[in-house]
This record gives C-alpha cells, sequence and structure tokens, in this order.
C-alpha cells in the first residue's frame, strides 16, 4: 500500500462513517501531517506510543564488522541510530489471525510463495 493508497481508503472511510466532508486533498494533507509529526519526534529521540497499534523508537546499533561483499575485505560499521516499530499485542493477534483465515501457514510464505 503507497501513501495515495492510504489517503484514498481514509477518505473512503471518512466518507463512509460522516459524510463527504473531507476532500481527498486535506486528508492527504492529514495524513503528510501525521507522518511529519512522527519523523519529527523520532529525529528528537523520542518514542511514539499509538494504543493498540504499536511503538515507532529509536534503537541504538552498535558498532560492529561487515564485510565489503566485492572484496571481501573487513570493514567497521560505525554505531548509529536507527528507527524501530514494534507493534502492539492487540496487531500481532489481528494478523495472525488474519494469516490463519487465509490458511497461510504462520510466518509462511506470501501469495507469491516469498518469504514475507
Amino acid at each position: 500500500m503507497t501513501k495515495a493508497d492510504l489517503v484514498e481508503k481514509v477518505t473512503a472511510t471518512i466518507a463512509r462513517t460522516a459524510g463527504p466532508m473531507i476532500s481527498k486533498k486535506d486528508c492527504a494533507r492529514v495524513v503528510d501531517a501525521f507522518l511529519d509529526a512522527v519523523k519529527e519526534a523520532l529525529r528528537t529521540q523520542q518514542n511514539i506510543e499509538v494504543r493498540g497499534f504499536g511503538t515507532f523508537k529509536i534503537r541504538r546499533r552498535k558498532t560492529r564488522m561487515a564485510r565489503n561483499p566485492r572484496t571481501g575485505e573487513p570493514v567497521q560499521v560505525a554505531a548509529r541510530p536507527v528507527p524501530v516499530f514494534k507493534p502492539s499485542k492487540e496487531l500481532r493477534t489481528m494478523v495472525a489471525e488474519y494469516d490463519q483465515q487465509a490458511g497461510m501457514p504462520p510466518g509462511g510464505a506470501g501469495p507469491m510463495g516469498e518469504a514475507s
């Protein structure tokens, strides 16, 4: 799902529940504002918790040794902060139930046979 698909779905949901009160353009502004708020909070090392959905956090990766795939030469990768998302228990349960209804093995292959 792309951001445009998300805007379309949110606009349709609002229109269905509250009538056509918001245009797609306004809905796109709301989605952009939400994503910008998440980015800004992560940039300033703040956690974002959305109850029933999950938590966006910054985790600090340690310095580690890796290999240059071209030369095989060892390369040191510096410590750095990375954004992570931890889904809530409700979201994990909902996804697992959908997976079971679709007849897929837990953690199994997706519709094209690739692992998800």
